[in-house]
C-alpha cells in the first residue's frame, strides 16, 4: 500500500488521513466546507455529478415504492434523486457532518420531500438503524471516507431485508493517456479551484490523495463480496472517472 501524502495542514484545522480517515476529522472537514459543497460539486465536475447521480439510482432498479438508505448522504442529493422517482419512496439520510446534514434537511424541505425522509447524525460503522428493515441503499462519495470501509458495508448489508440491494457511487482513476491528463487536473487543478471557492485548501488536497489511496474496482468489488454480499458487479462512469458498485444482500 502506497504511505500517506503529507497534506497542507492549518493550526487547529483537522484533516483526515488518506485511506485511514479519522472519524472526528471527517465530521470537522466537512462541517468546513459545507457551505460551498454543491457549489464546488457543479463547478468541479462541470456538472457531470448529477448524471452520475442518476445512474447511481437507475442502477437501484426499484419497480415499486421503496424504503432506501443513503449513507454518507452529505446534503442530501443522492437521497432526493431517488425520492423522486417514485411518490412512494421513503428514505432515511445518515452522515457524520451535522453542518452537511443541515443544509440536506434543509433542501429536502424546499423539494416537499420532508415527509418522506429524514437525516440524521450517525456511524457508518455503527448504524443507528433496525435489521432488515429497508430495500435499498445507496452510498455517493463517502465510503472512501470511512476508517473501515469492510465494517460499513457489514451494517449496510444488516440494515437491508433478503434481496435487497446496494449501489455505491465513487471515485476512480483513469487508465492510459486519459489518466495522465486527468491526474494532472486531480492532483493540481482541483485542489486550487477548491481552496479558492471554499477556503480550505486541506480538504480539497485530501480529495484527490484519498481517491488515490481508494481500491481500484475489481479490488472494492472483493471488499464486497467479502462482507456478504452478491451478485456483485461494477462498471465505469465518463471513461473512468467514477465507478459504480452494485451488489444484493442475499
Amino acid at each position: 500500500m502506497l504511505p500517506a501524502p503529507r497534506l497542507p495542514s492549518s493550526p487547529g484545522v483537522a484533516v483526515p488521513t488518506p485511506g485511514s480517515p479519522e472519524k472526528a476529522a471527517v465530521r470537522s472537514m466537512f462541517d468546513r466546507i459545507a457551505r460551498r459543497y454543491d457549489l464546488l460539486n457543479r463547478l468541479l465536475s462541470v456538472g457531470t455529478d448529477v448524471r452520475w447521480r442518476r445512474a447511481c439510482v437507475d442502477l437501484l432498479e426499484l419497480d415499486r415504492p421503496a424504503r432506501i438508505f443513503d449513507l454518507c448522504t452529505g446534503t442530501a442529493d443522492l437521497l432526493v434523486e431517488a425520492l423522486r422517482r417514485d411518490a412512494g419512496h421513503r428514505g432515511v439520510g445518515i452522515d457524520l457532518s451535522e453542518q452537511m446534514l443541515r443544509i440536506g434537511a434543509a433542501k429536502l424541505s424546499r423539494r416537499d420531500l420532508a415527509g418522506r425522509a429524514a437525516v440524521a447524525a450517525g456511524d457508518a460503522e455503527a448504524l443507528p438503524l433496525a435489521s432488515g428493515c429497508f430495500d435499498a441503499a445507496t452510498i455517493g462519495f463517502g465510503i472512501r471516507n470511512v476508517g473501515d470501509p469492510v465494517a460499513a458495508l457489514a451494517e449496510i448489508r444488516r440494515v437491508l431485508r433478503p434481496g435487497g440491494r446496494l449501489v455505491v457511487l465513487e471515485f476512480s482513476l483513469p487508465r492510459g493517456w486519459l489518466g495522465a491528463i486527468y491526474r494532472r487536473y486531480f492532483r493540481g487543478v482541483l485542489p486550487r479551484i477548491g481552496a479558492l471557492v471554499s477556503g480550505d485548501s486541506a480538504a480539497y488536497s485530501y480529495l484527490p490523495a484519498s481517491v488515490e489511496r481508494f481500491p481500484t474496482p475489481e479490488a472494492f468489488a472483493a471488499l464486497m463480496e467479502g462482507a456478504g454480499f452478491t451478485s456483485v458487479r461494477w462498471r465505469l462512469l465518463s471513461g473512468g472517472i467514477a465507478c459504480l458498485h452494485r451488489g444484493e444482500r442475499p
